[in-house]
């Protein structure tokens, strides 16, 4: 199966109990939190819930190897700074962003 590796942006504060739950179904209970995931019908649907909260994309060999064999990584606050929380990438950095991920947790280890 194919990886895809999902980061949470934006915090808890005024959201639905249902985006809530999914955040933690998903393990992403805390902000700068990575987690990588099989690319399966149900994961692509409760990521697709959550779109406006957590950035995905397809990770490379060479951030794998960064990230080592962890399921689950604690990030800091990416290098540079987001552009926006609030929007939707290329203008902001929400939502799926393919490749472009990689430089985002290089800048975020």
């Amino acid at each position: 199966m194919t990886m895809i590796v999902a980061i949470r942006l934006r915090g808890s504060a005024k959201i639905r109990r249902d985006i809530k739950d999914t955040l933690y179904m998903l393990k992403l209970r805390r902000v700068n939190t990575m987690i990588l995931l099989e690319k399966d019908p149900v994961t692509m649907g409760m990521i697709i819930k959550v779109k406006d909260y957590i950035t995905w994309g397809e990770m490379s060999d060479e951030v794998k190897q960064l990230v080592g064999s962890k399921k689950i990584v604690r990030l800091k606050c990416a290098k540079g700074g987001l552009k926006s929380i609030k929007l939707k990438y290329p203008k902001g950095d929400l939502g799926y962003r393919g490749a472009a991920i990689n430089d985002l947790i290089k800048r975020m280890l």
